[in-house]
């Protein structure tokens, strides 16, 4: 079989002003453990990167000690992905910030314009101290309604700045403007970098693993220990060929509690397929067939205690 070109997962993150979208860029970015992510922008400098990890700045491009790029999209957002997509050296992922008063879903359908792209996902922040007010004012209620819409997932934010009742009436809002849609609360915008970019860490984005493969293995970063307390992942290896109808059947109706899936999966006698799931949309591709003793590969990620293990088992290790 040939082999699949491996697309770029992209992943759009939106929010009002103040909901947390730097902080949480700026915790990717140190997260990103030998990742090479490129971050486009509206205005770099607003992310006050910290300068130990700045390795040079050519005018609206920061490129940083990690191998990351930060680039100012300025009004070309289409110019600045094909210069990722076309980099001389490639990344593994590309992050959007979308400005705090656009609509996070158009900037992502511009990124599914490019075949070379997947997306991954949109995470959209919401500032749990400020929406009520937000949501009230009509001239703001319409773009934080928008926004939420947008979603794959919700992360309701500066938990900590608030009492019970406020934190109540913020995911209220939430679940009535988006039914349905994942949310996780978080103090100063602590979510993993792999829960919805795509990128292969060990413990959270499986892959299919041939001879001396664990030796590239990214480490996985320990950086902010909420996390374990606050995740958790279930993995298999499904030893049997799952045919990709019942895969594309399985992902229109994902158990609950499931943010995040990735996976490659033998579904035919020669034939692998990566598959993917976040928040709420799913998909399968062909993927190249892994050279060497490989096995096949799923990893979950939800709220931990809130993970369906048993359903997820029942069908990947039936």
């Amino acid at each position: 079989m040939a082999n699949a070109k491996k697309r770029l997962p992209l992943t759009v993150i939106g929010g009002f002003l103040g909901a947390g979208k730097t902080t949480l860029l700026n915790r990717w970015l140190r997260e990103a453990n030998g990742l090479r992510m490129a971050v486009l922008v509206n205005d770099f400098g607003a992310l006050n990167i910290d300068a130990d990890l700045i390795a040079a700045t050519h005018g609206d491009t920061t490129a940083l000690t990690n191998g990351c790029v930060c680039c100012q999209i300025g009004d070309d957002l289409g110019r600045a992905l094909v210069e990722v997509i076309e980099a001389q050296t490639p990344f593994d992922a590309v992050v959007i910030e979308a400005s705090g008063v656009s609509d996070p879903w158009r900037i992502a359908q511009i990124g599914m314009a490019a075949p070379e792209l997947s997306l991954e996902g949109v995470v959209v922040l919401v500032d749990t101290s400020a929406v009520a007010q937000q949501a009230n004012d009509p001239l703001l209620a319409d773009t934080l309604a928008r926004q939420v819409k947008s979603a794959d997932l919700v992360v309701i934010n500066k938990v900590d700045l608030v009492d019970a009742e406020t934190l109540a009436g913020a995911k209220a809002w939430v679940e009535t403007t988006a039914p349905g849609t994942p949310c996780i609360e978080t103090i100063e915008s602590a979510v993993p970098l792999a829960l919805l970019s795509g990128v292969s860490h060990a413990e959270a984005a499986p892959h299919v693993c041939g001879p001396g493969c664990h030796g590239d293995h990214h480490p996985h970063d320990h950086a902010s220990p909420d996390h374990g307390a606050l995740f958790q992942t279930w993995s298999a290896q499904p030893g049997a060929v799952i045919p990709a109808a019942t895969l594309r059947a399985w992902l229109r109706a994902v158990p609950p509690g499931v943010l995040r899936l990735k996976g490659v999966l033998r579904t035919g006698p020669d034939e692998w397929s990566e598959v993917q799931f976040a928040g709420r949309h799913g998909s399968l591709r062909k993927a190249s067939l892994p050279a060497g003793d490989a096995h096949a590969g799923v990893v979950a990620i939800g709220l931990r205690g809130r993970l369906p293990e048993s359903a997820l088992g029942e069908f990947f290790s039936p």
